[in-house]
């Protein structure tokens, strides 16, 4: 069984066809969907997809580039709002300064609000982060020194340096299908070593869809297709692989259950 640890089924480009959507993912070996926030106007119609499918699980969470539009999201915002049963994680949330479309303290006060929300929770901290390494490990690092918290880092694509010290920290990292692109030589090279324990494997759907897939929108069924070239890399069945990221998801996330 393959798990896809992140995925936004409620996106255009998804949510139009989501059942058939739906049906592809568990005709390829798909048991089990974590359905991602990235605003709060999402968090009702994500844990309603969540609520109406049993292998589908919710997030609350702000992305970076909202972070402006959500200054009122609190610890206690989300908090509240996780204590949903259908909804697993809290994020997604970090720091992007890539795009810069929310200003940085702002990031910076709406990533520390959701490592607090993990922190009381419980729930794991949905990470992202793009061209902000050394601001989201100094982040992550600080506020484990105030008391521990799951997290995961999504979609991989950090320094082998990064990724070492968010093991450090007892986080997971989790493999999107940039890994099949023939320009991610690094990536490829990191994932091929990452720790057997600490690995997910996800889709980032519609977004980033893998070799063959390229060109068109992401979908959770392709997470088979990300899962085959990263045991390739690792000199891994794939069926080993799969239900070994799977035993990774549910030991992270702990609120959900196997479908």
């Amino acid at each position: 069984m393959f798990v896809d640890s992140h995925c936004h089924l409620n996106y255009p480009g998804l949510v139009e066809r989501q059942p058939e959507v739906l049906d592809r993912a568990r005709a390829s070996g798909v048991g089990t969907m974590l359905n991602i926030s990235t605003r709060a106007r999402e968090w009702d119609e994500v844990i309603a997809t969540a609520d109406r499918e049993a292998d589908v699980w919710a997030s609350v969470g702000i992305h970076p580039h909202e972070a402006d539009q959500h200054a009122d999201i609190d610890t206690a915002r989300l908090v509240d709002a996780a204590a949903h049963p259908r909804v697993v994680g809290i994020g997604e949330s970090g720091l992007d300064y890539y795009y810069d479309k929310s200003d940085r303290a702002q990031q910076q006060t709406s990533f520390r609000a959701h490592i607090a929300a993990a922190r009381e929770t419980g729930l794991p901290l949905i990470v992202h982060t793009r061209d902000a390494e050394a601001d989201t490990i100094a982040i992550l690092r600080d506020e484990m020194g105030k008391g521990a918290y799951p997290a995961l880092i999504h979609c991989f694509t950090a320094s082998a340096d990064f990724a070492r010290a968010a093991l450090d920290l007892g986080l997971y990292i989790s493999i999107s299908g940039i890994v099949t692109f023939k320009n991610a030589k690094d990536l490829q090279d990191i994932a091929a070593t990452l720790p057997e324990d600490r690995l997910l494997i996800e889709t980032d759907a519609p977004f980033l869809a893998p070799v063959p897939h390229r060109g068109k929108p992401g979908e959770p069924a392709f997470v088979a297709d990300t899962a085959r070239f990263l045991g390739g890399l690792r000199g891994e069945e794939v069926a080993v692989l799969a239900d070994r990221t799977a035993d990774n998801f549910f030991a992270l996330f702990a609120k959900a259950r196997r479908a």
